[in-house]
């Protein structure tokens, strides 16, 4: 499950408005929550968008382990996730900027096209790899969607609002959480996977139709329509280009395991660094407190729970025989405690107590974590996954929503777009890192092979469960490591401003 996800000139997009002040001059004084008349529109259009990335990231999960297997991919079954998250990178340096220069409403149309693009792409692949290039352009089109909605977010809503509309985003999961992989796995079984990918990308014109006219009239535009349009900072796309040039040579030797594979990672490190420090804040690799341990948490969240998550229908369809309805059904739960996590730390009251909150919800993310791969014991129920994914979805709900919220609260309005990017760069960046190490991992250990492992007796006596410890145990380390980086996310950063070189 992913979660979703206003610059200043030059950086990634629109300057935001100081906190209380309304996001535009010319917009209804009264403010009183998400669904008054002055927001109802925006906020049903931009819900509806999120919905849509929701049920596909829930339905395609679903999918992955059978157009894998039948597309003789199974080895490389970590690229089709690490695409999504390695072109997303560029893509939402992009958007910020576009953003800057145009407002929203261009990238998040462009955004939506490409994500439905490539879904027709990965539905139609006859290779593994081809179908990996249909996962790359939908990152684009997902990167290009997640900070514009950011930008949106920023100018539409005031501060106090913001924990409301990032728990509505939460809450959106719920119904595909539950659907999705029903659905999914229904029509994988009986019409096959490709139908679910072909399919998705009709459901985009819903939310468009609801979300544009909304977003035009209440978000588009330049921040300060009389000022010169922004120029296009031409290092920063340098340093996006980078970035994921980078982390997608270090996958891609990871995937590889031979000694020439140095070679391309060597490569990725040398692009990969250099952009890394010119877009995430000063500090964010020691943790330094305020704003850096805000985007090294995002990271570590979701980065570990990503390619722990991305890795469970594989388990249970390969090792202990469920069909891919029952894997991804597994998880459906999941949805709703996310939505459960995300609106208790809506809740006013919580405020004085966020920080706590969040160190909560690491706890619980390590532990569901550590738990998942005990079902690679016959003996344990599978259900066992079930309920510790809940406890772990809990937590995410809690620590991805307060980061956001903890991101806007402590970036001054000329660099909540940078900021807002560092997020997501560091969201997307680590789930490439991580999925790129635990695919590593799963591969050297006889990953590949448990593709014919579809059977309780196969799964029973030819499977390799230490491929699939190999990636859940180290995750849940990164995790318990995000427990103590979640300790020091009040206090002003040592140098403010925007990213810089860390």
């Amino acid at each position: 499950m992913s979660a979703l996800e206003p610059r200043d000139a030059g950086t990634d997009a629109a300057v935001v408005p100081s906190p209380g002040t309304g996001p535009r001059a010319d917009q209804p004084a009264d403010r009183g929550s998400v669904l008054d008349p002055a927001h109802r529109a925006l906020s049903i259009g931009i819900v509806s968008v999120v919905l849509l990335i929701a049920f596909e990231a829930t339905a395609v999960g679903t999918a992955m382990p059978v157009a894998a297997r039948e597309l003789n991919g199974v080895s490389v079954y970590a690229f089709a996730f690490s695409a999504y998250f390695t072109t997303s990178l560029f893509g939402m340096v992009l958007a910020g900027q576009w953003s800057d220069r145009n407002g929203p409403l261009a990238p998040l149309t462009a955004g939506m096209s490409a994500f439905a693009a490539g879904l027709l792409l990965s539905g139609t692949a006859g290779a593994m790899w081809t179908f990996v290039l249909g996962r790359a352009v939908q990152g684009l089109g997902g990167g290009l969607v997640i900070v514009a909605l950011y930008v949106v977010v920023s100018r539409a809503y005031d501060e106090h609002l913001r924990p409301a509309i990032m728990a509505a985003f939460a809450a959106s999961w719920v119904v595909p959480s539950v659907v999705g992989p029903l659905a999914s796995g229904t029509i994988t079984e009986h019409l096959g996977w490709r139908w679910v990918f072909v399919g998705i990308p009709a459901l985009v014109v819903l939310p468009l139709a609801l979300a544009l006219p909304a977003i035009r009239r209440t978000a588009s535009g330049p921040a300060d329509p009389e000022a010169p349009a922004a120029p296009w900072d031409r290092r920063r796309i340098r340093l996006a280009l980078g970035i994921s040039a980078g982390a997608g040579l270090l996958q891609y030797a990871g995937q590889e395991l031979r000694w020439l594979s140095l070679l391309p990672a060597a490569a990725g490190a040398a692009l990969l660094v250099p952009a890394v420090r010119g877009l995430l804040p000063r500090g964010t690799y020691r943790a330094a407190r305020g704003l850096p341990s805000v985007v090294l948490l995002r990271g570590i969240a979701a980065g570990s729970f990503i390619a722990a998550e991305s890795f469970v229908p594989l388990m249970l369809v390969t090792q202990r025989g469920l069909s891919p309805t029952l894997a991804g059904l597994s998880l459906a739960v999941g949805g709703l405690t996310w939505a459960l996590g995300s609106w208790i730390q809506s809740r006013p009251w919580t405020e004085p107590y966020r920080e706590r909150l969040v160190v909560l919800g690491m706890v619980l993310v390590a532990l569901a974590i550590a738990t998942a791969p005990s079902v690679l014991i016959t003996a344990v129920p599978v259900w066992t996954v079930a309920v510790a994914w809940a406890f772990g979805c809990l937590g995410m709900g809690a620590v991805i929503s307060s980061t956001s919220v903890l991101l806007l609260k402590l970036s001054a309005p000329e660099e909540a777009g940078a900021n807002s990017a560092a997020l997501q760069i560091s969201d997307g960046l680590s789930n490439v890192l991580l999925l790129a190490s635990g695919g590593a991992a799963f591969a050297a250990l006889g990953g590949g092979a448990v593709g014919h492992a579809v059977t309780s007796h196969t799964a029973a006596t030819g499977s390799h469960p230490a491929a699939f410890a190999a990636v859940f145990l180290p995750m849940a380390g990164v995790a318990a490591a995000g427990a103590w980086v979640a300790t020091r996310l009040h206090g002003e950063p040592e140098r403010p401003g925007g990213p810089k070189p860390s």
